[in-house]
């Protein structure tokens, strides 16, 4: 049976850490396919990203570019606000119906997932997987967990951009280019 794990988030910008996790995570649960999604707007932040859909997608596309088993997935920036992670899962089922699906959530994500619209039916159809960078999930929790200690974060990317410091090593080169071409990131983050 394939095995494909689905990986949603902002992504703004994609990190090393992010690719550190996927692919210890594709080693880990022995995944034939991963799947990143960025989300247009997750229902529970508050404000929307920083670089648009089609930026942060291109630097995602540019940041996996290469990796054969890695793909990325427009379809939440295609679809209505805000991004609900089951019309996502559908959506993959609907193309391949027989995979067994994983869903990648970040530590820091366990606490509110009871609260994920249409949770229960979510549960049924993918077995959440924890990413944990580190910071550990202070919410327990009986889901796998994939770890390493990983000490970058999107909002320390964009200070670093913001403020003038370079973001050498703490992103893959194609994803400083498109950040420095489009001029992304050059205000202070929240």
């Amino acid at each position: 049976m394939k095995k494909i794990g689905v990986y949603g988030g902002t992504f703004d910008p994609i990190h090393h850490g992010h690719l550190i996790l996927a692919r210890q995570a594709c080693d880990e649960l022995a995944l034939d396919q991963l799947i990143f999604v960025p989300a247009a707007l997750s229902p529970f932040k508050k404000k929307s990203a920083q670089a648009s859909g089609e930026l942060r997608l291109s630097m995602l596309r540019a940041a996996i570019q290469g990796q054969d088993d890695f793909g990325a997935d427009d379809c939440e920036l295609k679809r209505s606000l805000p991004s609900y992670s089951i019309d996502t899962v559908l959506q993959v089922r609907e193309r391949d119906p027989k995979a067994e699906l994983f869903w990648l959530i970040g530590a820091d994500n366990v606490s509110g997932l009871k609260k994920w619209h249409r949770f229960e039916a979510l549960e049924k159809l993918v077995q959440f997987v924890v990413l944990d960078r580190g910071r550990g999930s202070k919410t327990p929790h009986s889901y796998p967990v994939v770890q390493r200690n990983i000490d970058i974060s999107a909002t320390e990317i964009r200070n670093r951009v913001a403020s003038g410091h370079s973001i050498r090593y703490l992103v893959p080169q194609a994803v400083e280019e498109i950040i420095r071409r489009e001029k992304l990131y050059r205000e202070l983050a929240q």
